[in-house]
């Protein structure tokens, strides 16, 4: 009797083990990573980014503040890759890869930097020292909400769209 109860606890550990494990596995993350690829005039572009979702929470000087350097994204520093050179908002950007950070304004123009160090934790460890490029973009409202950040590359260059607000930057 002692043996049967033995195998039928260790049976009932092996089978809760493997539904949580499987529960975790299954599991989508809350900002799953995602990237857009496109080419622009003759230049590859990819950006790798995590998506967030609104989720009812009031995004733009909240979530994100106003007038600090953000991730463009969430989890590690948004990155954007170009195999040619090609010129941002009329600017030389070289090839290689960045992170991606936007700084976003209650009102006006926001601010978009390419900086040289692509591998970084959010904005946690952001030097301004580092920047290859920094221009002014001016942002576009939605026609209707953007649930999930999303990044699109064009023919123009590429948007970020989240909640209400689209930033294009232009690239050629």
């Amino acid at each position: 009797m002692k043996s049967i109860l033995k195998s039928a606890t260790v049976l009932v550990a092996a089978m809760t083990i493997s539904v949580n494990a499987f529960a975790q596995e299954t599991k989508k993350p809350a900002s799953p990573p995602m990237t857009a690829t496109g080419k622009i005039k003759d230049a590859n572009i990819t950006i790798a980014y995590s998506s967030p979702s609104v989720k009812d929470r009031k995004v733009w000087g909240d979530l994100v503040p106003y007038d600090k350097v953000w991730r463009a994204g969430a989890n590690e520093a948004t990155t954007f890759e170009t195999d040619k050179d090609v010129t941002v908002q009329g600017k030389k950007l070289p090839a290689g890869k960045y992170s991606f950070f936007l700084i976003p304004k209650a009102s006006g123009t926001w601010t978009a930097v390419f900086n040289k160090e692509p591998k970084q934790w959010g904005a946690y460890k952001y030097e301004e020292s580092k920047d290859a490029l920094r221009v002014d973009v001016k942002t576009k409202a939605l026609p209707a909400k953007q649930e999930a950040l999303v990044y699109k590359i064009n023919k123009n260059g590429f948007t970020m769209d989240w909640d209400k607000i689209s930033v294009p930057v232009e690239v050629k």
